[in-house]
């Protein structure tokens, strides 16, 4: 057959593939570059690129380079000739998340993670690169290691909020695979949350490079998407776990109404038991001593200076789950009933001394 002949039914075949949804046709350059200029990884001017330029420092420290600067982690990666899993030196400032970071041989290869728990998940494919930086920075044991040894009600002035970082999905995800959340002793917690196949690892449900969700793969299974727009109305199961009779809000709502609860709980506990009232901001120092006692973080009483010191362990773990609630907003999706555990039984600790109404509120069963 002529070699024209040979390309004329190449090009049928592709285009007959591509009809019946056998072939896709790969991205350009061009595009997944647009895609990836309007993602947060490419966001030059987000304070996880320009903290340092803001604090004087003309680098990057090696415990925050792996994931602030491609430089850092490809020093990680040990793509720069250096001892892998491990950041030897300071990084530049200047970069964001850019191709090289994620896209070499080393980072193509990886298979394991290990977590701050030092729990490894192994047997991964290509989310093995996002766990990396999406898994924290604390789990169960820093929790457990800093009240060790102290009276649950007693206040401790060595004691510090204990901060789990930012944009934790794996954590999430993974459950007490990795004790991301701080498990109370004697309670049971799920593992990872296994969605269903083919949309189960972190590039399966977000676009790699744009980092967005399209609703679409979530459609065909949860309709409401469709209906309504909105990926936090998704709900699969029909127990209503914040006991508020509404079993037709998305998940979504259930872990809002739980995290109100326990912020309630804290602070009634803050004032009541320890004397010193709380509040808390999603931000540094995150809780902080409520000196005018309205129950909100004012603008001048976020700062170091004004940071809360008056924990006991009982509060401080408490305060440790509901941030680490709050700090994956895809918490909902991720690994919901984790997080619900986690803040149920932060409700039930807090019960031990403040009389918290519970109600009809339920904890999610462990499988």
């Amino acid at each position: 057959m002529a070699v024209k002949q040979w390309a004329l039914l190449i090009l049928v075949i592709a285009a007959v593939a591509a009809a019946v949804g056998l072939y896709v046709q790969p991205e350009s350059v061009a595009a997944i570059s647009e895609k990836w200029r309007g993602s947060t990884h490419a966001n030059a001017e987000s304070r996880a690129f320009t903290y340092w330029d803001d604090q004087g420092f003309s680098v990057i420290p090696p415990g925050c380079a792996k994931c602030h600067s491609t430089f850092g982690f490809q020093d990680f990666l040990g793509e720069d000739g250096t001892e892998a899993r491990q950041v030897d030196e300071p990084a530049k400032t200047g970069t964001v998340v850019n191709c090289v970071a994620c896209h070499n041989p080393t980072a193509h290869e990886m298979t394991q993670v290990e977590f701050p728990s030092g729990a490894e998940m192994r047997g991964l494919n290509g989310e093995a690169v996002c766990m990396q930086c999406h898994q924290g920075l604390r789990s169960t044991e820093d929790v457990a290691e800093a009240i060790a040894n102290v009276d649950l009600d007693d206040v401790d002035r060595d004691l510090s909020f204990i901060n789990v970082h930012y944009y934790i999905a794996a954590a999430t995800w993974a459950g007490t695979e990795v004790q991301g959340g701080y498990e109370y002793p004697e309670r049971s917690y799920v593992g990872r949350f296994e969605h269903v196949p083919d949309v189960q690892a972190c590039d399966e449900c977000h676009d790699p490079h744009s980092q967005r969700v399209d609703p679409e793969t979530c459609s065909p299974c949860h309709s409401v998407v469709a209906d309504v727009g909105d990926l936090d109305a998704i709900r699969t199961s029909q127990v209503d776990y914040d006991g508020d009779g509404n079993e037709e809000e998305g998940v979504a709502a259930e872990i809002e109404t739980l995290q109100e609860a326990v912020y309630a709980a804290m602070q009634d506990y803050a004032s009541q038991t320890v004397g010193t009232p709380l509040a808390y901001a999603n931000r540094f120092p995150y809780y902080v001593v409520d000196t005018n006692e309205n129950g909100d973080a004012d603008s001048d009483e976020l700062s170091g200076d004004n940071e809360y010191d008056a924990w006991t362990p009982r509060l401080l773990r408490v305060a440790y789950n509901y941030h680490f609630s709050r700090q994956d907003p895809g918490n909902y999706s991720h690994n919901a009933r984790y997080v619900i555990q986690l803040l149920y039984d932060g409700l039930a600790d807090l019960d031990e001394l403040e009389s918290v109404d519970l109600g009809a509120a339920k904890r999610p069963a462990v499988r």
